[in-house]
């Protein structure tokens, strides 16, 4: 099934997609931008990190302390293992941090579109966590080898926390490292909040004009989708 032009040519980024974008540097963003275009054109795409957020939604659900975790980095098809080997042992490093089991739960997220300029962006949390004393985080997971930038970060919670409230109303957003099972939370963002509005609103003009720049495609669909590592 084919999309007609008049769609194809629409501007629109996940949480991901966007984050990923504010990180490049000079000429990378608009071949960053190109190939987001050409892949959300072609409709395909796959996610390899989905079994490893069940299974890690799974040890907080039913207080199993990481057995989840390690039973998935096994099972998995063998292409995927040596990646799975190590998101794993980040998870259950970051499962630690939490408390012991039964302090935290797991709690449902929505997801929330935002508008920046005049560009759409899905923003969304992997899993909200309800602690024992009544806090609650919307956690978003990072399963990149290099880990996130401070631009990244603050991209990131900034734009979580300015739509919490259909997101997990009065919840602390948190990225999580995975491979290395560090969480980053709000005190880590950069600038107030008005300064970085204006950041990310001039970072969005730049992601739409580059996006009307970039050719149109046709053809086979492609078999992976980089801003779909991490939904």
């Amino acid at each position: 099934m084919t999309t007609p032009a008049s769609a194809r040519s629409l501007p629109y980024a996940t949480l991901l997609a966007f984050t990923r974008y504010v990180d490049q540097t000079g000429p990378t963003k608009a071949a960053y931008v190109g190939g987001l275009r050409k892949q959300r054109e072609s409709g395909g795409g796959f996610n390899p990190h989905s079994q490893l957020v069940k299974a890690l939604k799974a040890d907080i659900q039913f207080r199993t302390g990481g057995l989840h975790l390690a039973s998935i980095a096994q099972a998995v098809a063998p292409r995927w293992r040596r990646l799975y080997i190590a998101l794993t042992t980040g998870s259950a490093q970051y499962l630690e941090t939490l408390g012991q089991p039964g302090e935290f739960s797991l709690t449902p997220t929505h997801d929330a579109l935002g508008l920046l300029g005049n560009l759409p962006v899905r923003i969304s949390a992997h899993f909200g966590l309800r602690y024992a004393d009544g806090r609650k985080e919307a956690v978003r997971l990072h399963f990149d080898e290099q880990p996130p930038t401070p631009d990244l970060i603050t991209a990131t919670l900034h734009l979580m926390r300015r739509h919490m409230d259909q997101i997990l109303p009065h919840a602390e957003p948190v990225l999580v490292d995975v491979r290395r099972g560090v969480p980053h939370r709000l005190g880590e963002v950069r600038g107030g909040a008005e300064e970085i509005d204006r950041w990310l609103n001039g970072e969005a003009a730049g992601f739409t004009a580059m996006w009307g720049l970039a050719p149109a495609t046709t053809g086979r669909p492609q078999t992976s989708v980089p801003e779909r590592k991490a939904a």
